[in-house]
């Protein structure tokens, strides 16, 4: 059987800033596409990626990314390798972002949002991406991990950066190599003694000493936590605001049933992903629906294309809070399920609270996005009026 193919580029300029079209027409060519312009093999309906996060042993991540560069940069990172070996790196990074962790902090994070969203509120008009969308994520991070001083302040461009160049070698991979080896330089040589004391970053190094974690390898964890985990937030809690101003009835939803938050931020995940593609190296030949990936290909996982698969989700173009698709695959699955989704959880759930306590409805201007190779996320989004509750 021949394999489904398109020339379309999963990162041109076009593609990236309203990728859906194009998650819509690959969808219906195949399950699997052979993308010529990028050859990788895209994958496009739920259970396709689904079955295939959930199958490191056919789906490895030693290609994660889309260029050879940082491919081998990342390798020996929890987020570059398999199990069993991926187990063992991630114990200590998921130690500090399990539930009963994330319970002591619920009560701060939830305090920090409600202080933050009642300044933004009682202003009657805010800069949406940069009052909030980044600064409330940035200030948890930076909390958690211990950072200070210079860290704190390069967090956001080198965790942009550090998305950036998981793309082919196109321009903008090209311009974020030298920011994001900044935070590999840093992360390299950062001491235990650099964080402040108590904090989950100076956790980390106490693992490393008792032996929990290879050597070396504090380091490593610290980046995943400003790499993968702080541009990703930034982008769901800038696309909950945009979501809600556009669609005032669904705000109106979770205002009069606050039990709706974790399901209005689900649909947010759901319907704007935060993240284009994630890479795959496929280890054998392997058939999905009548179509032979061969071994050592490279695979591109469309987490967005798969969360509006009509296969799996009824009237999935619509943006539904009441919907609760709790098995969306923005958070990936299986082994390599995003670690630090409880603590996005916790972020964005606390900023939707308070939203939701404290505004009636809020009144944006356009919205502005500029290409990225990893992240889709809003750059601006001026809040021209905020009606108080």
């Amino acid at each position: 059987m021949s394999v489904p193919s398109s020339d379309v580029d999963l990162f041109a300029d076009e593609v990236l800033l309203d990728p859906y079209p194009t998650y819509a027409e690959l969808r219906e060519l195949g399950a699997v596409v052979h993308l010529s312009a990028n050859d990788v093999y895209a994958l496009t309906r739920y259970d396709v990626i689904r079955g295939a996060l959930g199958d490191p042993e056919t789906f490895s991540s030693r290609t994660i990314g889309f260029n050879p560069m940082v491919n081998e940069a990342l390798q020996g990172t929890s987020l570059a390798s398999d199990p069993p070996v991926h187990a063992q790196l991630r114990a200590t990074l998921t130690e500090n972002l399990s539930p009963r962790a994330l319970r002591g902090l619920k009560v701060q994070i939830d305090a920090k949002a409600a202080a933050l969203v009642g300044d933004l509120v009682g202003r009657g008009s805010f800069e949406a991406i940069d009052a909030l969308a980044r600064a409330f994520p940035l200030e948890v991070v930076a909390d958690l991990i211990g950072f200070t001083g210079q860290v704190r302040e390069n967090m956001l461009r080198w965790g942009q950066a550090a998305m950036q160049v998981l793309g082919p070698l196109n321009q903008r991979t090209a311009e974020n190599f030298p920011i994001a080896g900044e935070l590999y330089g840093w992360c390299s040589s950062v001491t235990a003694e650099e964080l402040a004391p108590g904090s989950v970053g100076r956790g980390i190094f106490d693992a490393e000493a008792r032996g929990d974690i290879p050597p070396g390898s504090a380091g490593n964890i610290i980046h995943q936590y400003l790499g993968a985990g702080v541009d990703t937030t930034i982008a769901a809690i800038g696309n909950t605001v945009a979501l809600f101003a556009a669609n005032p009835d669904q705000f109106d939803l979770v205002r009069k049933d606050p039990s709706l938050v974790p399901a209005a931020f689900a649909e947010v995940l759901r319907f704007w992903v935060p993240i284009h593609a994630w890479g795959r190296h496929v280890t054998r030949d392997v058939e999905i629906e009548g179509t032979v990936i061969p071994a050592g290909s490279q695979v591109a996982i469309l987490f967005g294309a798969g969360n509006r698969d009509h296969r799996h989700y009824e009237n999935p173009d619509a943006f539904l809070v009441e919907r609760n698709p709790v098995d969306h695959l923005s958070f990936g699955y299986g082994p390599h399920g995003c670690a630090g989704q409880g603590l996005a959880r916790l972020e964005a759930h606390a900023v939707i609270a308070s939203l939701a306590t404290r505004v009636q409805r809020l009144v944006v201007g356009e919205a502005v996005r500029v290409p990225s190779n990893t992240t889709r996320s809003i750059e601006e989004l001026p809040v021209l009026e905020v009606v108080p509750a």
